[in-house]
């Protein structure tokens, strides 16, 4: 079995050597070449055609933004980005996500040698997840082609016969694609979650990946829209607690509106926010799977697109209606209910829940009291299954309004999939309808 080639791209020879021996330690990967800025990575791309890419944010000649777009431009292949911890790092961390890249990582330390294994196991779980996504995307592909062509000889057959006999005869079994055959074999390229053999399959897995364009079947997005001519609340008066949470604007709020994503969110967060119109009647709380700090750049850029505000949450701050708020990275996120029956941000530092810190389910599971609000819960793009839980005890406690994102737009199909095989999802939806359909939602309560 022929391993994943993946091309190390990191202007430091020490982290190159560093990640270099990390992938190689995994009999499915192998480092095929390295580079140490972005115009040679492109030209290494040209050269090798690699599987993956792990490519520095920050570098002489070409950052590792800028290498992305070309890199996008010579054939689809998962990007995992490996960024600083200054705020220009980050910020271009974010246009990178948006911008097609897989996932990113946190670089370490090369004093922490503790922190510098932390980093390298990460770095396999997104390869891997990467690798996993793509073969998944490739099989359901082949088995969305093989409906649409079952589809087209139906239709052809019946075309073809007199009115009368329409009826008559359907086509055989032998007439149509084994579709049966072709999920057996999802099912067991999965179970091994190894990648599949060489030859036309690794030739047709890498003509499709996830992680550069999971919209493909979507209109260009609009062009950035002017936010409305109302003004906004000043930044300090967002960030204050509610010492007096006056009934004008918070005893307003009748429905909300919660989200989690991870692996692909910050590109789903901006198409989904992007559709959400300004004047909208509930707040929507958002957990991003992300590191501290890189949420404030997260909202500080979203907020650039939405005609909603979008700010970072912070502990004890109120929930408006039209705006949208993002779970700091490295803590958990709650809802609270005031004594004058408003409700808040509260943040806690709590053990990570499902591993991940914020989690979907705590914020999820602090709905559950909220009976006099209607609660409207979406899952999105992400690996593993936070969220579904708590989306399926919020369903059995009688919230109807739950959403996923389906397998055709997202990045990797995990935490979706997980409350859809739990039965607590009623509406599954490819990205671009998500937004239209819980405006919709929010709005028949109006």
């Amino acid at each position: 079995m022929e391993p994943f080639r993946v091309l190390v791209v990191d202007d430091s020879a020490f982290m190159r050597k560093i990640f270099s021996d990390f992938i190689e330690r995994d009999a499915l990967f192998q480092v095929v070449g390295t580079a140490e800025n972005g115009q040679e990575a492109i030209r290494k791309v040209e050269e090798l055609n690699p599987d993956a890419v792990t490519l520095d944010v920050e570098m002489p000649e070409m950052n590792g933004l800028d290498a992305l777009k070309f890199i996008m431009e010579l054939g689809p292949r998962p990007v995992i980005m490996l960024s600083g911890l200054n705020e220009e790092g980050m910020k271009e961390t974010i246009l990178a996500l948006e911008a097609g890249a897989f996932d990113f990582i946190r670089k370490p330390s090369i004093t922490n040698a503790l922190g510098i294994e932390q980093v390298g196991q990460e770095l396999m779980k997104q390869l891997h997840a990467a690798m996993q996504a793509k073969q998944r995307r490739a099989l359901w592909e082949e088995e969305e082609r093989a409906r649409q062509a079952a589809q087209r000889q139906t239709s052809s057959s019946r075309a073809s016969k007199p009115l009368g006999k329409l009826a008559d005869k359907k086509p055989s079994a032998k007439e149509l694609p084994q579709a049966g055959h072709i999920r057996a074999n999802a099912a067991e390229v999965l179970a091994r979650q190894e990648p599949p053999s060489v030859g036309e399959e690794k030739r047709r897995i890498r003509e499709v990946l996830p992680g550069t364009d999971p919209l493909r079947r979507k209109p260009a997005a609009p062009e950035k829209r002017r936010k409305p001519e109302s003004p906004k609340p000043s930044s300090a008066g967002a960030d204050s607690r509610p010492a007096d949470n006056g009934p004008s604007s918070l005893a307003a709020i009748t429905d909300l509106v919660a989200v989690g994503c991870s692996t692909g969110g910050p590109r789903a967060l901006k198409a989904f926010l992007e559709g959400i119109p300004s004047g909208f009647h509930a707040p929507i709380v958002i957990v991003q799977h992300m590191p501290p700090k890189f949420t404030k750049s997260l909202a500080q850029r979203l907020n650039s697109f939405s005609r909603l505000e979008v700010l970072e949450a912070a502990d004890g701050m109120p929930l408006e209606p039209g705006k949208a708020y993002i779970a700091p990275g490295g803590s958990h996120i709650r809802v609270r209910r005031t004594e004058k029956n408003g409700y808040v941000i509260a943040t806690s530092m709590d053990e990570p829940r499902n591993g991940h810190r914020p989690s979907v389910d705590t914020l999820f599971e602090s709905l559950l009291p909220l009976t006099e609000l209607t609660r409207h819960a979406v899952l999105m793009t992400g690996m593993g299954s936070d969220g579904a839980r708590m989306m399926k005890k919020l369903y059995d406690s009688g919230v109807k309004s739950t959403f996923a994102e389906s397998e055709e737009t997202c990045v990797v199909y995990g935490m979706p999939r997980s409350a859809v095989e739990l039965g607590c999802v009623n509406d599954v939806l490819p990205l671009q309808e998500l937004a239209p359909k819980v405006v919709q939602a929010v709005n028949n309560r109006k």
